[in-house]
């Protein structure tokens, strides 16, 4: 069976939604980590917002095991390795995504990898979500 695009679009309050149940472990790493299948709502969501918010193909954003997006406005990549790539892991992206995490501090400590003289451009687009508001 098909997926149709539209279920494969962000919607806000969905996205909200599935970030929020997972609040108390992203605020402390030592609580239990959420079944997968929360954990990779969250993430595609936030992912697919990104691509939504800053629509594109010249940055490639990638969350394994669960998703890789292309975002940002530029010059497309279409074959091989893309050369402007943004790597982490889920919690780190749900951490950027939320604001609860910077990119910089992301970078500086590792969690975050970034290839390519646009990757960073991520950051302007960032958090993508408001968990106070």
């Amino acid at each position: 069976m098909a997926t149709s695009r539209r279920a494969r679009t962000a919607d806000p309050a969905k996205t909200r939604t599935a970030v929020a149940a997972l609040v108390d472990w992203l605020r402390d790493d030592e609580r239990p980590a959420p079944a997968r299948t929360e954990l990779a709502e969250a993430v595609r969501l936030t992912a697919r917002t990104l691509a939504a918010v800053a629509p594109g193909s010249s940055v490639e954003v990638r969350v394994p095991p669960f998703i890789a997006v292309q975002c940002i406005a530029g010059p497309a990549h279409r074959r091989g390795n893309p050369p402007n790539v943004a790597e982490t892991d889920p919690r780190t992206w749900l951490l950027l995504a939320s604001g609860m995490l910077s990119l910089g501090d992301a970078v500086a400590d590792g969690r975050l990898t970034l290839s390519g003289s646009r990757a960073g451009e991520i950051g302007t687009w960032l958090p993508l979500i408001d968990l106070d508001g």
